[in-house]
């Protein structure tokens, strides 16, 4: 029933903002009062009655939120994850000074090939291009095969390291023409890199997207990424259309803004890759969490976890841990078998090989995320043994027997290790997804072998 004049009849809001409540005038229109307007700007679409700003200062808050409608996904903030702002600020920053540094290293490259050179042979010129285009080519598809599985599990390292490659990759095109003799070669190679560059940054940045895409709108926060970066790339090429020439004809002058906008490019990646917050584990972020969760018995919130993280790659820990290793690998008779499968209750199998600090795990092809996620902890874990630190009680006495001689066999500490997980891990998983952890996927580096074996049957199944 439709009440009087004064009285709310409905409301409405656009994503998280204030509620706007209608109510019903005298002469019987609507009515509608409160609201945050700027929000409703920002959608497109400006309900009739909404309160307007006047004068100029409204035409500029509608032409900045309309603005701001181009270049954000619908739904901003709401509908991508909290990192998503000061993540784009830093990357558009590495765009602009990679786009400024683009422009030298294209100048060089040109001026290397006889651009301006009445001596300089088309043919000449058009073989260097087809060799550089031809080995990058080939370097993208063999760099695809060998680390394109990798990418997922460490977005962040390999985002990182593919936008200081580039940098590399443009300062060998600055040096190329110093040296006419080797500048086929340098070009190539550096062709090469800027290859390896556009498979991993356009691999990780589509993991990231998935990140940051938080309403199924994945396509919109790529097209809008996108549309940010041809932006900043514009703003870069009318920079240095200015720049070019003051500095084509000196080249110190030209290697000194090289060198500038290289270290803004690097500075601001690392802070882009930084403010990232990834809710999901991966092999590097399991052991801090783990690490603090068997010092201190508590766990590391993600935000604090990605803030220790290490982006560097090749800061790798010493244990080597593998999953998804074929079966045959770890066993090459009966009793091995029977020796590897003893005290396993769980679908996946784990060797420990404590001189090589190396561990092997085989998983069921039935094994889930927390099956996979309690063989890595365990594998973690069996690591932790051989290190320095606080461990809970049962922990500590394994330690102290791995560390007494004569050695205990290693598969006799995995059974007993399985029985500590059997308490240990529903703990730690509880915690992990109390303290905003993404469980239910990983991103850990699990390959595809899978294998089946007799198990008692009290086996679980997570």
């Amino acid at each position: 029933m439709v009440g009087g004049p004064g009285a709310e009849l409905c409301s409405e809001r656009f994503g998280s903002g204030s509620v706007r409540s209608c109510r019903a005038a005298p002469d019987g229109s609507l009515k509608w009062e409160g609201g945050t307007w700027r929000r409703w700007a920002l959608s497109g679409e400006v309900p009739t009655g909404a309160p307007a700003a006047g004068g100029r200062r409204g035409s500029a808050l509608q032409a900045l939120s309309g603005l701001l409608a181009v270049f954000l996904p619908q739904g901003f903030p709401d509908s991508v994850s909290p990192d998503y702002l000061p993540y784009q600020l830093w990357d558009s920053v590495q765009a602009f000074a990679s786009s400024l540094s683009g422009s030298l290293a294209t100048h060089a490259v040109l001026l290397g090939l006889g651009v301006g050179n009445a001596n300089a042979s088309v043919s000449a010129a058009t073989a260097t291009w087809l060799l550089k285009d031809s080995t990058g080519m080939m370097g993208r598809i063999i760099f695809a095969w060998w680390k394109g599985s990798k990418l997922d599990c460490n977005a962040k390292q390999w985002r990182l390291f593919a936008d200081i490659l580039n940098d590399i990759a443009m300062f060998l095109e600055i040096m190329a023409p110093i040296c006419p003799l080797c500048f086929t070669m340098t070009v190539s190679i550096s062709n090469l890199a800027k290859c390896i560059v556009s498979v991993a940054g356009g691999a990780t940045r589509a993991a990231l997207t998935m990140h940051q895409a938080r309403r199924n709108n994945m396509a919109d926060v790529s097209a809008k990424d996108s549309s940010q970066e041809t932006l900043v790339n514009l703003a870069g090429l009318l920079v240095s259309l200015l720049m070019l020439p003051l500095v084509s004809d000196c080249p110190s002058l030209s290697l000194g803004c090289f060198s500038l906008l290289t270290a803004i490019h690097i500075y601001a990646n690392y802070r882009a890759v930084r403010a990232l917050v990834l809710e999901t584990l991966n092999e590097i972020r399991l052991r801090l969490v783990l690490k603090h969760f068997l010092h201190r018995g508590e766990i590391l919130e993600p935000a604090a976890a990605n803030q220790m993280e290490p982006l560097w790659i090749g800061f790798w820990p010493s244990l080597s841990l593998s999953l998804g290793v074929p079966l045959h690998h770890l066993v090459s008779s009966v009793f091995e078998l029977k020796q590897l499968v003893e005290g396993h209750q769980e679908p996946y199998l784990l060797c420990w090989n404590q001189s090589q600090n190396q561990v092997k795990v085989v998983l069921r092809p039935m094994a889930g995320p927390e099956t996979i996620l309690r063989a890595a902890t365990h594998g973690l874990i069996l690591g932790a043994l051989q290190e320095d630190g606080p461990l809970p009680g049962e922990l500590e006495e394994l330690r102290n027997q791995v560390r007494a001689g004569p050695k205990k066999e290693s598969w006799i500490i995995v059974r007993e290790t399985h029985h500590v997980l059997d308490t240990l891990f529903p703990k730690f998983l509880k915690g992990l997804q109390a303290a905003g952890w993404k469980t239910e996927k990983h991103q850990l580096e699990v390959d595809e072998w899978r294998a089946t074996w007799p198990l008692s049957p009290e086996k679980k199944v997570l």
